[in-house]
């Protein structure tokens, strides 16, 4: 499917489709494929629109970037297992006389120190964590909405992320912004009007604190947990296969937590922050590929046999194949959307309604719905920004003022606020995978908490706005 055709309307469809009968279903591959199909028909190209629509989305470095992220990652995360490593790091986190409240903070602090990746973040912090969790009877929901909700939220309020580098980069050339030092300044003074990504990543620890009591149906997956030890619902599809959850240590060989878990971990983190530094990019699937054979490396110098580390890394990319399957097929929505002008007509139903006002919570408001509908909050600012910061500067007589770094964090909060209610997101995906959790599962109950935040930031806005 290469042309494009506005629709108007009928672009919502296929959209509308996939999350309702995400929900219906609780299959989010049959709701996707279902919803590409639909999409194809509206667009005028049959039955082989379908195939076409595949080759396309997927045939790109972009996919072909995150296949290659998961794999690297599965069989990271496989090593760990076969080696012990993760059982190993339990114990000696269970070791600091850990409760049930502080394995929740203990993951929510390491969703905020893993910064520099959002793909990596949700993933470490599920696979390192879930054993432990499990142990203490916390849901595996409530385990992936830790490791999403500080994810993206805080990806998108660090200045030395790739998150910050495109957001800035997208912004060069309108009003007085330059260039790139000009744009990550704006970003940076844009940081405390960003009130979705601070109180979301709050809200997790005053939620793990029991500061806030759960509420929902992530009350309703806490309490089956705790009283029941069922850390999944009867007939929940966790995300992560059972060639990768089920990896049992091997016997034999004395593993060491340092060589087999903090070793490769680092090289993860010190990859991916030192190329950052050097090149504005972090080599994430680079430096889970120099982690994975590094590990490999190790373990047969311990004594684990060639043909056991091959198995074991072939387990972990079985293990990840659910959530490449989603991710190809959101890929593909994606892709639709684009076609279809979907964001397009979004935006041009709504941008009659901006005043100075009510552009920061609108702006919002409508980046919310374009990263809902498309699962990309990358794509939500490449479409917002161009729109919504030329006509903040119009507002301000192009000068740099709060309502420019209002609109600027309204979009960046927006996007993350439509991924974290949108089953099609890439990064909610990613986070029920590391936690091995019920996808719908994670998006039901993760939705009520977004919700609660999202309707403050829009409160905040339409105050600020009023100030303008």
């Amino acid at each position: 499917m290469e042309e494009t055709v506005a629709v108007g309307a009928w672009s919502l469809l296929p959209a509308a489709v996939a999350i309702i009968l995400a929900f219906v279903t609780r299959n989010t591959v049959f709701s996707l494929a279902v919803a590409c199909l639909v999409g194809v028909f509206i667009a005028g190209e049959g039955l082989m629109g379908f195939p076409n629509l595949l080759k396309n989305a997927l045939g790109t470095t972009a996919f072909s970037w995150i296949f290659l992220l998961e794999l690297f990652i599965g069989v990271t995360i496989a090593f760990f297992q076969r080696t012990g490593a993760i059982r190993n790091f339990s114990a000696w986190v269970e070791s600091c006389n850990m409760t049930r409240v502080r394995v929740q903070l203990s993951a929510w602090v390491m969703g905020m120190f893993v910064f520099f990746s959002d793909y990596f973040s949700p993933l470490f912090v599920g696979s390192t964590m879930r054993t432990l969790s499990d142990r203490f009877r916390i849901s595996r929901e409530k385990l992936a909405y830790i490791a999403d909700s500080t994810s993206a939220p805080v990806s998108v309020i660090v200045p030395i992320t790739g998150w910050a580098v495109f957001i800035a980069g997208l912004m060069i050339g309108m009003g007085p912004i330059a260039d790139d030092a000009d744009a990550m300044r704006v970003f940076i003074n844009a940081i405390p009007y960003n009130i979705y990504a601070i109180l979301a990543v709050v809200m997790v620890g005053a939620i793990a604190a029991r500061i806030i009591p759960e509420f929902g149906p992530m009350k309703t997956a806490e309490t089956r947990a705790e009283n029941e030890g069922k850390v999944l619902r009867d007939g929940a599809q966790p995300l992560m296969s059972r060639e990768l959850t089920d990896i049992e240590p091997f016997e034999g060989i004395r593993t060491s937590l340092f060589w087999n878990f903090v070793l490769p971990v680092l090289i993860v983190i010190g990859v991916g922050i030192g190329s950052f530094v050097v090149t504005k990019s972090a080599l994430t699937m680079e430096a889970f590929l120099l982690s994975s054979v590094v590990a490999a490396t190790v373990m047969r110098i311990q004594g684990v046999p060639l043909a056991d580390i091959m198995e074991t890394a072939m387990n972990g990319i079985k293990g990840v194949m659910p959530a490449i399957i989603i991710l190809a097929f959101a890929y593909a929505l994606n892709e639709l959307s684009a076609n279809l002008h979907t964001a397009e007509f979004i935006v041009a139903q709504t941008e009659g309604w901006l005043t100075p006002g009510l552009l920061p919570a609108l702006t919002f408001l409508i980046a919310g719905i374009i990263a809902f509908s498309t699962g990309t909050s990358w794509g939500t600012f490449a479409i917002m920004m161009p729109i919504a910061v030329p006509l903040a500067f119009t507002f301000s007589g192009q000068e740099l003022s709060p309502v420019v770094y209002a609109t600027v964090a309204a979009i960046a909060g927006g996007g993350v606020f439509g991924d974290h209610c949108s089953p099609l997101s890439d990064t909610s995906i990613l986070a029920s995978t590391g936690a091995a959790s019920d996808h719908i599962d994670h998006i039901k109950t993760q939705m009520p908490y977004a919700m609660v935040v999202g309707g403050i930031s829009v409160a905040a806005y339409l105050v600020l706005g009023a100030m303008f």
